[in-house]
């Protein structure tokens, strides 16, 4: 049988050891926070991240030196430091969704992973075996079958595709027009600004896709459209949260928000594109301007057909 390492006990790598290790798996849970991981193994729940979810006796949690398969579930700005001093030997699949604002790079070519997994999916709602459906991309596509029939579960269906590029580009610029519409949102601007947001915010995530090699139907996909609907259409989604704390004026301090560094990672990708929302957000994001200012920008562009 497989032996799955998780490699970060942030919320969503918790979730995904959860159902794998429910589903009958043996896995082992890894987390740099070596007391918030004992504390996981004595009271049999994560409690910063998943309160009230009751783990499975059967994970385990340690490192992954036994493992056949790893799945990386850090940050992506904390994926290159990680990488540089712990080799990793089994086939990777990253579950991170950024851009690496030093290289540019999506995780899965930071790693050189063998698999890349995204997709709607919020972490409490996985643990508690909620059905949820995600992206599997990988090149092999032997080796892409088996690991999807490996991890789907009653809970967890995953569906195959090969296009590795779109589904972590996906996964990266959702993040992007998430804070977007947390902005309009928390400024008052109403729903038909986030509709309008998140439409044209879709069609700069296929510009960029186009442009950096990723398949059309990728991003009309679960990690494109269906991350991107979840993300902006939720409080829940960190992303969106930061937004609308920003939208309002408030406190935007704690947390991993991974828009933040995407949104500065994204523009440097292909300069010669039209991504006006994504440099919207960034230019909030580092204080060249404010929301209002951010607002008027985009809506004084010159007026062009929908399909350019």
């Amino acid at each position: 049988m497989t032996r799955v390492a998780v490699i970060g006990s942030g919320a969503f790598g918790t979730a995904l050891a959860t159902v794998l290790a429910r589903g009958g798996l043996p896995v082992t849970l890894w987390g740099r926070d070596q007391t918030q991981l004992a504390a996981m193994a004595s009271e049999g729940e994560n409690r910063r991240y998943l309160p009230g979810i009751a783990l499975p006796e059967a994970l385990q949690f340690g490192p992954w030196t036994d493992a056949d398969l790893i799945l990386l579930a850090l940050p992506a700005q904390q994926l290159r430091g990680f990488l540089a001093v712990n080799p990793l030997t089994a086939p990777v699949i990253t579950l991170s969704k950024g851009i690496d604002l030093t290289t540019g790079a999506l995780p899965h070519d930071l790693a050189g992973a063998a698999a890349v997994i995204s997709g709607p999916g919020f972490a409490a709602e996985l643990a508690t075996g909620l059905p949820t459906a995600l992206s599997l991309a990988s090149r092999d596509a032997e080796l892409g079958a088996r690991m999807q029939e490996t991890l789907s579960t009653g809970a967890l269906r995953l569906y195959l595709t090969d296009d590795m590029t779109g589904v972590g580009l996906g996964g990266a610029l959702k993040n992007v027009y998430a804070i977007a519409c947390g902005m309009a949102v928390g400024a008052g601007l109403g729903e038909s600004a986030r509709a309008a947001l998140m439409t044209r915010g879709f069609a700069e995530m296929q510009r960029l896709g186009a442009a950096l090699g990723a398949a059309p139907e990728t991003l009309t996909g679960l990690s494109g459209l269906g991350d991107l609907a979840l993300s902006c259409t939720s409080d829940r989604s960190r992303n969106f949260a930061h937004g609308q704390r920003l939208g309002a004026a408030q406190n935007t301090r704690g947390g991993t928000v991974e828009g933040i560094a995407t949104a500065q990672a994204l523009l440097s990708l292909a300069p010669g594109l039209d991504l006006p929302i994504a440099r919207a957000v960034a230019d909030v994001l580092e204080a060249r301007t404010d929301v209002a200012g951010a607002l008027r920008a985009l809506m004084s562009r010159p007026l062009k057909r929908e399909d350019d």
